[in-house]
């Protein structure tokens, strides 16, 4: 919008920073690739995982197309598991979207667990720290550059049968945590080697820790010690997400000493706000499949300024974008944010 006092760039980052804005910012921490931005190059979604220059590409498609004032790199859920020796399926032979899944499950104990040496060399870091550096070239000057990490429950979910790992949790607790403990190590070094890339900010994914999985009291004794450590040890704008109902843990997630929370659709927003204040960030939670991908533009249009209404700092996806969301509902989004999004006062 034509007068705006800050670019999107300033916006996001002077939120962050908890500065004076000129309105809510719209933007994301977690996967932004649109079919459009695919279509635009003729890219193969499977291609894109493997690809800096694709995957730079069409990141900052998300940003040229529809002004959404970020760009998020990478798309997937398993650049950590490949690390830990998990073998990727890219789905290369078929069309269409489909996310990258891992084939197999390969840690038992902590035994399992090692963390190379040279970390950056690693799996496909190298694609996705070439991606940032591309990006930050490119449109670093106009939009924050974000990127994100899966925390160590997740992460256990990836690597390992985690019905087994919470059996173990009532069992023997001082395993579990050496575990998850290991996967924090893990978690903190990928994130510096993205903010030595030149990432603006993070997003640490928790999202299978709600309360729909694990009771309140198995998330502070079980993970959240352990989300502790990992905010401690990165040293940039750090945003946490979780998915499902968060207000019983709204507090405990905003105590972990990140800049942010994230949350999605079945999260109360206007009553985590009356918990935890004006001044703390919380993001979300607009409906990514129903809403965005499904609803028509009126429908978008209800679910951004209910979204306002209810007290978020950024009008932001309550988790991946569907890359098939409609390109009118993209730009209403965006535009239904700068038409009501104005801080006053």
């Amino acid at each position: 919008m034509t007068g705006e006092k800050y670019s999107p760039r300033e916006r996001v980052l002077r939120l962050f920073r908890k500065e004076e804005i000129d309105r809510v910012p719209v933007f994301s921490g977690m996967g932004n690739v649109t079919v459009h931005g695919l279509k635009e190059s003729s890219i193969p979604f499977s291609e894109v995982h493997t690809d800096p220059k694709l995957m730079a590409a069409t990141s900052s498609s998300t940003y040229r197309l529809f002004g959404l004032e970020c760009a998020v790199v990478p798309y997937d859920i398993a650049v950590e598991a490949e690390i830990l020796g998990c073998t990727m399926n890219t789905y290369s032979h078929r069309d269409g979207i489909l996310y990258p899944t891992i084939k197999d499950k390969i840690v038992k104990g902590p035994a399992d667990i090692k963390i190379p040496g040279n970390l950056a060399e690693k799996g496909r870091l190298p694609v996705i720290t070439e991606a940032i550096r591309i990006l930050k070239k490119e449109i670093g000057e106009e939009v924050a550059v974000g990127t994100y990490v899966l925390g160590p429950f997740l992460l256990a979910g990836q690597v390992m049968d985690l019905e087994g790992l919470l059996k173990q949790a009532f069992k023997n607790a001082e395993t579990v945590n050496e575990v998850l403990g290991l996967f924090a190590d893990l978690i903190i070094a990928v994130a510096d080697v993205y903010r030595n890339a030149g990432a603006d900010y993070i997003t640490i994914r928790e999202m299978g820790a709600s309360t729909d999985v694990l009771s309140p009291r198995m998330f502070r004794s079980l993970v959240k010690p352990h989300l502790d450590r990992i905010m401690a040890g990165i040293p940039m704008h750090k945003v946490l997400h979780i998915c499902g109902n968060t207000n019983p843990i709204v507090g405990d997630m905003a105590n972990a000493k990140g800049d942010a929370i994230s949350v999605e659709k079945k999260t109360e927003v206007s009553k985590a706000r009356q918990l935890l204040g004006k001044d703390a960030l919380i993001f979300g939670n607009l409906d990514t499949y129903q809403i965005l991908c499904l609803g028509s533009p009126e429908d978008v249009e209800k679910e951004v300024l209910r979204a306002l209404e209810d007290g978020v700092s950024a009008v932001w996806p309550g988790c991946d974008l569907w890359p098939e969301i409609p390109a009118e509902n993209m730009r209403i989004m965006v535009e239904t944010v700068k038409a009501n999004g104005r801080i006053t006062g």
